[in-house]
């Protein structure tokens, strides 16, 4: 029976696949103020005070349900996951949409769980089978085709895109990579101070490198429009802030599979928010490319769940003769 508990989460799925869909957008309008590192680093800063009031307040009230370890026991895999995975999906998804279509960057979204994957296979030695790399394949296919490769010659010299898609596809890898080695710290951590605690090292890597890189960011900042400020804004609250709680919540009551097959409507999402706000068009190649995508996916997560299926089942006929007799 569909609750309305269970109606109330999809809701709340929703909410945050719609804040995640408009990320492409955002950064595209704040970026014609600021570079990409100031636009990662500033909101995820923002982000990070607004969320420690609530780790904090979550510890406060649950004192004997929340973790024991402290951040000082695993700084190391924080430091990590902060670097490699916050840092690495954040400043190149922002990095790489300067060089292609916030439409294109939202169907390349799509190779994420593939990619988890390969990442999982690489980090944690899970099989990569057949299935995955052909699906790994599709993926990578479905990448070339959106940036506007040749396939006659080859020539990637006039692939408006390449370097957009590939910064997209760190990104992707960034995600990926924080997903799998993530869950070796959840085991110690609650959901939200693993997320605050990545924030902490992603923010102390970024200031540095924006003092340097973009040195400046705060005379520029006296000058931006509105609308820039309003993207800072909706890209620390929104997207790094309450859609994190917000599914990081819904995750504590509803299964993860169901819960990542909603992020299948962040493509839609993102290709009508971004013909709305920016009036791109997608082009045969892009759609064609992210139709390789979606079905690289599909096969995929058709193909895990059978796996799946067949593993319970295994395990039910091996106890079944046990209970019998028992």
């Amino acid at each position: 029976m569909f609750s309305r508990e269970r109606f109330r989460d999809w809701i709340l799925l929703l909410v945050c696949n719609l804040i995640w869909s408009s990320q492409y957008v955002l950064v595209k309008t704040v970026q014609k103020q600021m570079g990409p590192i100031a636009a990662t680093s500033i909101p995820m800063c923002i982000a990070t005070l607004l969320l420690a009031p609530i780790v904090n307040f979550e510890a406060r009230k649950s004192p004997t349900e929340t973790p024991r370890s402290s951040l000082r026991d695993n700084w190391m895999a924080f430091l990590v996951i902060g670097v490699c995975g916050q840092v690495a999906a954040q400043l190149f998804i922002t990095w790489g949409v300067r060089f292609t279509l916030a439409s294109n960057a939202a169907l390349l979204m799509l190779a994420l769980p593939i990619i988890t994957s390969l990442v999982a296979h690489l980090v944690l030695g899970e099989t990569m089978g057949r299935i995955r790399w052909i699906s790994f394949g599709l993926a990578l296919a479905g990448i070339a085709e959106c940036s506007g490769v040749n396939w006659k010659t080859l020539n990637l010299s006039n692939s408006h895109y390449v370097i957009g898609n590939l910064l997209i596809l760190a990104s992707v890898c960034g995600s990926a990579f924080y997903n799998v080695y993530s869950k070796k710290l959840l085991s110690h951590y609650t959901p939200l101070q693993v997320l605050l605690y990545s924030y902490y090292f992603a923010v102390a890597f970024l200031i540095p490198i924006t003092i340097v890189f973009e040195p400046g960011f705060p005379r520029q900042a006296m000058h931006y429009a509105i609308h820039t400020w309003i993207g800072i804004a909706l890209l620390a609250g929104l997207l790094y802030f309450s859609s994190m709680v917000l599914f990081l919540m819904v995750l504590t009551r509803l299964d993860a599979t169901q819960a990542s097959l909603s992020n299948y409507m962040i493509p839609f999402f993102g290709v009508v928010i971004a013909a709305i706000v920016l009036h791109e068009r997608l082009t045969i190649s892009i759609v064609i490319g992210g139709a390789l995508v979606l079905l690289s996916t599909l096969l995929i997560t058709v193909h895990e769940e059978r796996t799946a299926s067949r593993h319970a089942s295994g395990r039910l006929m091996i106890t079944t003769p046990e209970d019998r007799t028992g």
